[in-house]
């Protein structure tokens, strides 16, 4: 009551506002709550729900996307685990997310095979949580290395080859298409930015200026022009063909690097010059204080930048629909290209940016579980 008063009814202006606000919070929520119980036609969703997650990939491999899935989850909650060792994790979350899996589980439209893999994942992934917590020590040094080695894996058994059946990058589809090409932009992307900070805050005037001008040029374009730049133009200039996949990679690679390098140079400022000096005075080389002392504080600083470039990145991906690439937002185009799905626009962007703000919300999460463990 005491923070009702002093922040919403502190004086007669200020309780009018608070009450008009709340108004016309409740008519725009009841609306649309009364809009997706009687008016929406989610048989669009429940009909192209394999469409919207993995496209036109072969039905008969999709064992291969669901061990993929339980690798990435594993990984994931292995990870939050470790970031949650350190504090005490209410029962009454587990309990609640156990719950709200179990509800999804049983009305998410799609058959009994699809349940059981649901069901082994979500149960892989409570013991991957439990492990990282009781077993952080050990897990945790060689974290890093099982994230890299995992991005290969899932590579293959997604594109195939190796002994397993290929499958082409045009048969890649929807959000498996999105992830894929934001974890390859964003894992290529970051060592290139750090690389182009350095460059730029060199003292060799070569590597400055190249660092500065690729910075400058790139970050002044648009990204949809890179992207069609990257279709058109990088095959005159590769011996080889590209498909389009790895055009739209390099695409997004060459744009994000350029903003990942301005937030690592802000972070390398940061860093006081007394602690080089000392570290100069106790012998290091400069490759040991740049990866010892400087980058570790740099990249520290600069967290919360560098998450929001992420998450912008994986935003950025829809634009590839632009170029003819059918991610999560290209497929929901398609889809409502459909005859018997026509105007049912509403519907189809209100479910994939239901899944957009579900993985941004979650990296935001990451971050601030990050800095908290830093």
């Amino acid at each position: 009551m005491f923070w009702l008063r002093k922040n919403l009814f502190s004086t007669w202006y200020n309780s009018l506002l608070t009450i008009i606000c709340l108004v016309i919070i409740f008519l725009c929520g009841w609306n649309f709550l009364r809009w997706i119980i009687t008016q929406a036609q989610w048989t669009v969703i429940e009909a192209n729900l394999r469409l919207f997650f993995v496209g036109r990939y072969p039905q008969s491999l999709y064992q291969r996307v669901w061990i993929s899935a339980a690798i990435a989850s594993t990984l994931t909650f292995l990870t939050l685990g470790i970031f949650s060792a350190s504090q005490k994790f209410p029962q009454l979350t587990v309990i609640i997310t156990a719950f709200l899996f179990g509800v999804l589980l049983v009305i998410i439209p799609v058959d009994l095979n699809s349940r059981l893999w649901l069901l082994g994942i979500g149960i892989l992934a409570f013991i991957s949580f439990l492990l990282g917590v009781k077993l952080t020590k050990f897990i945790a040094p060689w974290l890093a290395f099982v994230w890299l080695l995992s991005f290969p894996i899932i590579l293959w058994l997604i594109g195939g080859g190796l002994g397993l059946r290929s499958v082409s990058s045009s048969d890649w589809n929807g959000l498996l298409l999105t992830l894929l090409m934001a974890a390859i932009s964003i894992l290529l992307s970051f060592p290139i930015g750090v690389l182009l900070a350095l460059g730029r805050t060199s003292n060799l005037p070569i590597v400055k200026w190249f660092s500065i001008l690729y910075i400058e040029i790139i970050r002044g374009l648009p990204l949809i022009g890179i992207l069609f730049l990257a279709q058109v133009m990088l095959p005159l200039f590769l011996p080889i063909r590209l498909d389009r996949v790895l055009r739209a990679v390099a695409g997004l690679i060459l744009f994000s690097a350029a903003y990942m390098a301005e937030n690592v140079r802000g972070g390398l400022q940061s860093v006081p010059r007394g602690q080089v000096e000392a570290a100069k005075v106790l012998g290091l080389n400069s490759a040991l204080i740049l990866l010892l002392i400087v980058l570790p504080q740099a990249l520290r600083a600069v967290i919360p930048a560098i998450v929001g470039l992420f998450i912008g990145l994986f935003k950025d991906t829809s634009l590839l629909s632009l170029v003819g690439l059918l991610e999560l937002t290209g497929i929901a185009r398609s889809i409502l290209a459909q005859p018997q799905f026509l105007g049912r626009y509403a519907e189809v962007y209100l479910f994939i940016g239901l899944i957009y703000w579900v993985f941004c919300y979650s990296m935001s999460l990451a971050s601030r579980k990050l800095e908290k463990q830093l």
